[in-house]
């Protein structure tokens, strides 16, 4: 057994590693040395935690049971697991931690003895506040992924799913959590402790639904932090150092995370937390689309473009994910090269289904990190470009968000594609995007569609291109 200085010390190396690596993930150039720092101070974390257990008993056993079980099945799930499934995975991660703070928190409630937190009905009040909050908010943390997860997976409706008087429903329900939390610490009733559970595993539902496909990123983020927090939270219950550590840095990071990309899609911070933001009378059930011309064209006509250009922007998108297709784009950008044009490639901060998507997908084709800029960096650059090769990415590219104010995604900063001498957009189909909505990209007179499976596109392109 490690005495407590040992293991203090031992859980503050650990949190100095996990600072590190949130160091390591903010660029992608170093976010292969910043996992390797939090899978090592993962690792000393959870090394600590058994060697502190005094007594290697029967229920020690299991636990570790338990922990080869789940560590195979997640080692099993992240080897298995496509790129473009990543954000469902990670939705369903933050599920899993919000339901371990309340299993956790029923736990010292129904034997706080086992906790060193007192007795039933007598707990210490310090650690009740903690424990129910902990339990609160891994109990929004579940269902609210839950939710998110079945977006993300097509299973429930992208669009957002409002009615009237939800955005009071939601703030009576909160104010109520204060309230029974407040009983909850007064009286320490075990029916009031379950009520209080239920109505955060509802406000967890209702929370996420009224939110749309297209701001969906922005809502795996908020649940990140939402998981750092319920962690710490029981991390105090625990006298855990190393989980309250690890909770604070999940959840302050995420929300400032979140603060960010809110700011970039010009998105309020506030509505994100209470829900039903990007939520407007249109809808994708709503909208009427009108027939509307489009011009399509084949690989031999976006080789012809390209062959002729100086500079070439590329966009990348989800469909460049489900395809798999960035190994090919790297491909046919090598040969653009050859020819001395110029290439770089567009990232918006929410293209995908979660922050970091695209360029985790460049990263694994090796494409070089100076050829990647942000909206922001390279927006102006469009107007000066030659072509534009969108390939998958469409609410993140649709103008309609400058021009109509009762889109869903209105005022969301976008990607001027349309400035471009000429557009060539991959898609399948004339399909709407995440957010349910109609790309007006399509149907502009610089825009040329190339209906196809973007890996198979880029690979013909590529071959016209030699």
């Amino acid at each position: 057994m490690l005495s407590a200085n040992l293991s203090a010390i031992f859980y503050l190396i650990s949190g100095v590693l996990f600072i590190l690596a949130l160091r390591g993930l903010s660029s992608p150039e170093t976010s292969r040395q910043g996992n390797f720092f939090g899978i090592i101070g993962m690792i000393i974390a959870i090394t600590v935690t058994f060697l502190s257990i005094g007594n290697f008993s029967t229920g020690f056993i299991f636990v570790l049971i338990f922990l080869l079980v789940g560590g195979l099945i997640g080692a099993f799930i992240a080897y298995k697991i496509p790129m473009t499934a990543m954000p469902e995975l990670v939705a369903g991660f933050h599920s899993l931690v919000g339901l371990a703070a309340v299993f956790v928190a029923i736990s010292a409630f129904l034997n706080p003895e086992a906790f060193n937190l007192g007795s039933i009905g007598n707990i210490k009040l310090g650690s009740l506040i903690e424990m129910s909050i902990g339990a609160a908010v891994g109990a929004i943390t579940f269902s609210g992924s839950i939710i998110a997860f079945l977006k993300l997976q097509g299973i429930m409706s992208g669009s957002p799913l409002t009615f009237k008087g939800q955005h009071l429903l939601n703030a009576i329900i909160l104010i109520s959590i204060i309230v029974l939390i407040y009983l909850l610490c007064l009286t320490q009733s075990p029916n009031i402790f379950w009520i209080l559970l239920a109505v955060s595993f509802l406000i967890g539902f209702l929370l996420i639904i009224p939110i749309g496909g297209a701001d969906m990123p922005v809502v795996i983020s908020m649940l990140n932090s939402y998981s750092g927090w319920a962690a710490a939270g029981i991390g105090f219950t625990l006298e855990n150092t190393a989980l309250i550590i690890t909770g604070a840095l999940v959840g302050s990071s995420g929300a400032i995370l979140s603060y960010i990309m809110c700011k970039g899609m010009n998105r309020s911070f506030f509505n994100v937390i209470l829900g039903g933001f990007g939520a407007t009378e249109q809808s994708a059930s709503s909208i009427n689309k009108e027939q509307r011309p489009v011009k399509s064209g084949n690989a031999d006509d976006a080789a012809f473009l390209m062959k002729n250009a100086s500079s070439v922007i590329i966009v990348p998108g989800y469909g460049m994910a489900v395809a798999q297709a960035q190994h090919a784009l790297r491909e046919m950008v090598d040969t653009l090269k050859k020819n001395d044009i110029k290439v770089s490639y567009a990232i918006h901060p929410v293209a995908g289904r979660m922050p970091g998507h695209m360029n985790v997908l460049l990263a694994e084709a090796n494409v070089p990190y100076d050829e990647v800029f942000e909206l922001e960096e390279i927006n102006n650059d469009f107007a000066n470009a030659d072509v534009a090769f969108v390939i998958g990415a469409n609410d993140v590219t649709n103008p309609v968000a400058k021009t109509d104010p009762q889109s869903p995604i209105y005022g969301m900063p976008v990607l001027d594609v349309e400035k471009c001498k000429s557009v060539l957009f991959v898609k399948r189909s004339l399909s709407p995007g995440y957010a349910g909505i109609d790309n007006d990209l399509f149907y502009k007179e610089n825009t040329l569609m190339l209906f196809a499976d973007a890996k198979k596109m880029t690979e013909d392109i590529t071959k016209n291109l030699n």
